[in-house]
């Protein structure tokens, strides 16, 4: 699994998806595709790439809500459901290529 895999995911689903990394930071990436870590000013001391390798659990919050009576689901995924999620997406692409 790919932080870029991961940004498209979020475009696609519209879902605004969180990961921990070092120091009790948070990674979110954006429904727009946008990898952000709130609360960190300057150049970050770490790889984003290998946070997400040692990341065991992702929170799925949808960007939009329907109505504010009605709130979707926060769902939190294990790492292994994340990649069963991205599976399909790279199965195309792997296709797509091997057509070049």
């Amino acid at each position: 699994m790919k932080l870029a895999d991961l940004r498209k995911l979020s475009i696609k689903q519209e879902m605004r998806i969180h990961f921990a990394v070092v120091g009790g930071l948070e990674c979110v990436i954006t429904e727009r595709g946008i990898a952000q870590v709130p609360g960190l000013h300057g150049a970050p001391a770490f790889d984003l790439e290998r946070e997400l390798d040692r990341a065991r659990e992702f929170r799925f919050e949808p960007a939009r809500q329907p109505d504010r009576k009605h709130t979707a689901p926060v769902r939190v995924h294990t790492r292994d459901e994340v990649v069963r999620l991205l599976a399909p997406a790279s199965a195309t692409t792997a296709a797509e290529h091997e057509d070049e």
